[in-house]
């Protein structure tokens, strides 16, 4: 056992043996550590995912980057004072000059490293793939960030306002693209980015069934992985590159 196991599970050890105390008046931490989605809107027979096609995404375009910002509270500024759930990055093939554009976000691993180095169990992943972070026992450590091959996780730096009731957010904790859970959740099968790319080069849809039209999609053509090299199985795929 290495040491950050050691450590992990003594940090673990430690907080479940007080649970029980009471951490603000009338919140208990078993009742944070189970706030989450309700489980019986969650099924496993799921597997949500994206697919992006590349050759329909803009350069200069950023309408996905503005919907979310917009869907989610964000602010849009960069740096310190605000998350980035999802960025565009410019790639060019160093032997053709072939350039793609793209959007970049969390990928919702089906073996997320950010799961697996959580000490407190904040980052965690649904039955139905979408990868998350409970705020009430994430402490702002950043394992995960660090974890995270596509940097596709901020820690939120400054006091926050105005939040919306959907998706609050807090100071100090870590937080990535939810793939628009909560759309998800009351069966709105798109997110916000898929619904505002003008070139409908974002397609979001369920990776597990086979008559949808994402999954119908990648058994038609030939996609890829960000960094498929690291088996993660990523739920996010992009074609054209």
């Amino acid at each position: 056992m290495n040491n950050f196991e050691q450590y992990r599970r003594r940090f673990l050890g430690g907080a479940l043996a007080t649970a029980g105390a009471a951490l603000v008046p009338g919140v208990m931490l078993v009742e944070m550590a189970h706030s989450r989605a309700p489980e019986e809107a969650v099924s496993g027979r799921n597997r949500w995912g994206l697919l992006i096609d590349t050759t329909k995404c803009a350069t200069g375009c950023t309408e996905c980057v503005t919907a979310c910002n917009t869907e989610n509270g964000l602010s849009g500024k960069t740096g310190l004072q605000d998350s980035q759930w999802i960025r565009k990055v410019e790639l060019t093939n160093k032997k053709t000059g072939a350039q793609h554009s793209l959007p970049v976000m969390c990928q919702h691993c089906e073996h997320p490293p950010c799961v697996d180095v959580c000490p407190t169990g904040a980052s965690f992943k649904r039955e139905d793939g979408i990868v998350l972070v409970d705020r009430h026992i994430c402490i702002g450590c950043r394992y995960c960030m660090m974890a995270c091959p596509y940097k596709a996780r901020s820690l939120v730096h400054e006091d926050l306002e105005n939040q919306l009731p959907h998706m609050p957010r807090g100071k100090g904790c870590v937080e990535s693209c939810t793939l628009c859970v909560h759309k998800v959740d009351r069966g709105d099968n798109t997110t916000a980015c898929a619904e505002a790319c003008p070139e409908q080069a974002i397609l979001f849809g369920d990776l597990n069934d086979a008559s949808s039209e994402i999954a119908q999609r990648l058994a038609t053509y030939a996609s890829k992985e960000i960094r498929a090299d690291l088996g993660l199985n990523t739920g996010v795929r992009y074609t054209g590159i």
